[in-house]
């Protein structure tokens, strides 16, 4: 059996928790395979709706085994609160939750090292979410990291305490203060100590087994392909491979075993933090894009960024991760627009181009747009494809010619019904 990995090809926030929550019936393991707190995986079902930051997408379907990867940062702190919510809805849950002894742990002092770092930036800022998550993957290739494997070693607390010591004098050259730092110490150890009672594997014999046994495995990925390291909008992006590349890495999987590359993407754009938005918009359709979509960050609670689709951007993403099929969420966001502007090419130094350029700054970049017609109306009743507004399929076709890969689900609400398959 192979394993199909589902990721987001914006800038993050397209959707992902509750696609992965509509198709974890069709698989038996759902693998968290990078990221950390930073990802904010929204998840509505019968009235309910839960936020998830680290936990697997799958982990409210009983017939599922939801496993956190190799290539996830994790908080205990963050995460132990994430479980206390799932428990009160289903106490069961986290016997169906596997935690990678490889994984790399976010400790408090990596926390405060984000936010110094980040206030040293003044105005070059990148926008981070201040979760620790970047200085946490710099300790992980630094080779100093600290990992959830070793909370059972003998040599745990020595560890911690060298790398404190590290982050320290870093602080400490920053000029940052870090009086609350033994506060934010007993929290983290009172977590260590829940956290060892989890069921910790050694992530990539687990997975090896299963796919032995024929298990349907579906690999998630946090944030999006845009904000990847090595092929987002550089250096405004995560500090992990975002893109397919990374579920081979995140869980320690053969690039031969990936099958189905499932793309995700809202039908206009959004972007949180700092970093090029070619298609943004500054106006009062930025705006109703923004209120009609409830586009605040549900991690940090900022406000998005919002502007009209970039198809060169997406088939960017597309070509990047071997997209097989493509999923567009947030239709519904587009129900009161006559007219609706999509991104075609790009004006790059007076030159016409369909691609995305090495450099993006808005002074040499301008987007060049066609008008659709709208469908003027609401699509949140929906319950079959085959009753979408003539307007909705000509979008969507569109944006298939563009791209060159079929689009078989669209989402018309938030809810995991609002689901409508092509």
């Amino acid at each position: 059996m192979n394993i199909d990995v589902l990721l987001g090809l914006q800038w993050g926030d397209e959707g992902k928790g509750k696609i992965v929550d509509v198709l974890t019936r069709d698989y038996d393991i759902i693998a968290r395979f990078q990221g950390g707190p930073n990802a904010g995986h929204t998840l509505e079902f019968e009235g309910f709706k839960h936020v998830l930051h680290t936990i697997p997408s799958g982990i409210f379907h009983k017939s599922a085994i939801n496993l956190v990867g190799n290539g996830v940062v994790i908080d205990p702190v963050i995460f132990l609160v994430e479980i206390d919510a799932l428990k009160k809805i289903e106490p069961k849950a986290s016997e169906r939750l596997l935690i990678s002894r490889k994984a790399h742990l976010i400790l408090p002092t990596h926390r405060l090292l984000d936010a110094a770092s980040e206030k040293a930036k003044g105005k070059l800022k990148i926008g981070s979410t201040l979760k620790g998550i970047g200085p946490t993957y710099m300790d992980k290739t630094g080779r100093n990291g600290l990992r959830v494997g070793d909370i059972e070693q003998p040599y745990f607390l020595e560890k911690y305490q060298q790398l404190v010591e590290k982050h320290c004098q870093l602080l400490d050259n920053y000029g940052f203060d870090y009086a609350e730092l033994p506060e934010l110490e007993k929290k983290w150890m009172d977590a260590i100590e829940a956290f060892r009672k989890l069921q910790l594997v050694d992530s990539e014999h687990y997975l090896h087994g299963a796919l032995r046994e024929n298990k349907r495995i579906l690999a998630e990925g946090a944030q999006g392909s845009l904000l990847d390291i090595d092929f987002g909008s550089y250096p405004f992006v995560t500090s992990s491979t975002t893109t397919a590349a990374g579920a081979c890495t995140g869980l320690g999987v053969a690039p031969n075993t990936i099958k189905n590359v499932l793309g995700i993407f809202k039908a206009y754009c959004t972007r949180v933090g700092s970093g090029p938005f070619p298609t943004e918009l500054f106006d009062d359709t930025g705006e109703m894009l923004r209120k009609n979509g409830n586009e605040f960050g549900s991690t940090t609670g900022r406000s998005r960024r919002c502007g009209w689709l970039d198809l060169p951007a997406l088939k960017y993403a597309v070509q990047i991760n071997g997209v097989t099929e493509l999923m567009m969420m947030k239709a519904d966001v587009l129900d009161t627009f006559d007219e609706i502007n999509v991104c075609t090419e790009y004006n790059y130094h007076n030159q016409r181009i369909d691609h995305l350029p090495y450099a993006s700054d808005p002074e040499f970049l301008k987007p060049e747009y066609e008008s659709l017609p709208g469908w003027n109306c609401d699509l949140t009743a929906l319950t079959n494809w085959k009753d979408a507004p003539e307007a909705l399929v000509n979008y969507v076709k569109f944006i298939e010619k563009h791209v060159g890969v079929p689009i078989s689900l669209v989402s018309v609400g938030p809810d995991r019904q609002q689901t409508l398959k092509i």
